[in-house]
């Protein structure tokens, strides 16, 4: 189990939970881990998104790798894709994001990533981890005839951008939108790309102060939905704080969430012959809804666990060229090396203008399911016990039986302090809550049998 880094990277209290010690230690392992072969340089490339606390975190990262005898690259403020791409056009031998993506300015984290730009694989992260944990000794550092150096690039934002519209060149012409950048790193490009691609773009959340990433965007899109309608614009799409996940309103101000997306984007990739394989990914999260669409629509589906990483490495497996969850998090593996939001604005607006329809039209290629999610906390002494327990798994089983291929159950553990979540889809809401409740007062009681 993950002791620093979860699926999604590490993430804490800036400063004070996710300290510079932890930061130089981090630096000083990724440096070990990283390390190029002996005819060439270990370089690890940086990038950070807006917080007040980035630029402390950076120096602490850059003080551990140096101090191992490794350079590192600065890329500055720039979106978590723009670092993902940039690790294997400057050659380096992985990449370090300073981000907490989705959530507040207090909280601060980082993303690693491989030589080729993928998210790190878990054994290199559990290297790290076990040096710096269990062997801090193999990382103290030693006396150098040379150090690692602080190389600044300044011009990852003009590349990454001009990149974007290289991959994605689609005529956004007649399309007025609303951009909502989460005063996040999509800040610092949204607008030239999208204005750039033909789009009359009306901005939002892009002033950044170090203190207010995330006070908008994706994970609050309620005032984007407002901004759409009280500006006349034909649709409104958000970002996270770290520019990787996308949503999107229609112009009646609705939400768009990432199951729409990846069948208006699938349905538009299938017209033009770039679906490969004729199917996409999803995981556990997706709304039923999705899946009817694909099977109604002659698409094959595969499935993978949530997260980029384990989604990412299903994809490049099995050869699909688009996939995500509900929360926006959408790859296009063709293109890019990581989920980024801007890609998929793009590729949404592009089929939204293809199909000569309104975003709310597009939006009404799928019907979604109710769902209904509990979470359960538990203590960690009941981890995994409760899974070989029959009085639970056998009233899941139950339900399962009942909603048959209408609806479906999924009850796993999360995060590192253990929760239980329950979610259910179904036609009947009315039913499915009973359902989820059902099952949550079950747990509750079989843990409280379980002490006494």
């Amino acid at each position: 189990m993950s002791r620093i880094f979860g699926k999604n990277g590490m993430r804490g209290l800036a400063v004070t939970e996710f300290t510079c010690e932890l930061a130089m230690q981090i630096g000083r392992a990724a440096a070990r881990v990283l390390a190029a072969h002996k005819d060439k340089r270990t370089k690890i490339l940086i990038g950070k998104d807006m917080r007040s606390s980035s630029d402390t975190i950076e120096a602490a990262l850059c003080a551990g790798i140096c101090s191992a005898g490794a350079d590192a690259e600065l890329l500055g403020e720039v979106p978590v894709p723009a670092l993902a791409w940039h690790i294997k056009q400057r050659e380096a031998c992985g990449g370090i994001m300073i981000t907490a993506s989705h959530v507040g300015a207090e909280f601060n984290g980082i993303k690693m990533f491989s030589s080729y730009g993928y998210r790190l694989g878990d054994d290199r992260e559990e290297e790290m981890e076990r040096l710096i944990l269990d062997a801090p000794d193999e990382l103290e550092p030693k006396q150098r005839r040379r150090y690692g150096r602080v190389i600044r690039c300044e011009t990852a934002i003009d590349e990454y951008t001009d990149h974007l519209k290289k991959i994605a060149p689609a005529d956004l012409s007649g399309i007025k939108v609303a951009v909502d950048c989460a005063n996040g790193s999509a800040s610092l490009t949204a607008e030239r790309i999208f204005s750039d691609l033909g789009a009359e773009v009306v901005m939002m959340g892009n002033t950044p102060d170090g203190l207010n990433i995330n006070s908008s965007g994706s994970t609050r899109i309620e005032s984007l939905m407002t901004f759409v309608t009280e500006n006349e614009c034909q649709c409104g799409i958000a970002f996270d704080g770290g520019g990787e996940r996308c949503l999107a309103v229609d112009e009646e101000g609705s939400l768009v969430d990432g199951d729409v997306i990846i069948a208006a984007c699938a349905g538009y990739m299938r017209e033009q012959g770039t679906l490969r394989n004729n199917s996409i990914l999803v995981t556990q999260a997706n709304n039923l809804g999705l899946l009817r669409f694909a099977r109604e629509n002659g698409i094959g589906t595969a499935s993978a666990p949530t997260g980029e990483r384990s989604m990412m490495r299903r994809m490049l497996e099995c050869g699909f060229s688009i996939g995500g969850d509900p929360s926006g998090h959408i790859i296009f593996p063709d293109d890019a090396p990581s989920a980024d939001g801007q890609l998929t604005g793009i590729r949404l607006l592009e089929a939204m203008k293809a199909s000569g329809r309104k975003m709310s039209g597009l939006a009404s290629v799928i019907e979604k399911s109710p769902q209904v999610m509990i979470n359960v906390p538990i203590e960690k002494k009941h981890r995994e016990v409760w899974k070989n327990d029959r009085a639970i798994t056998s009233v899941i089983d139950e339900f399962e039986s009942i909603l048959g291929d209408e609806g479906r159950v999924v009850v796993r553990e999360t995060g590192k302090e253990p929760v239980i979540r329950i979610r259910i889809e179904g036609r009947d809401f009315s039913a499915i809550n009973k359902m989820a409740l059902h099952i949550a007062e079950t747990i509750r009681e079989r843990l409280y049998t379980f002490d006494n």
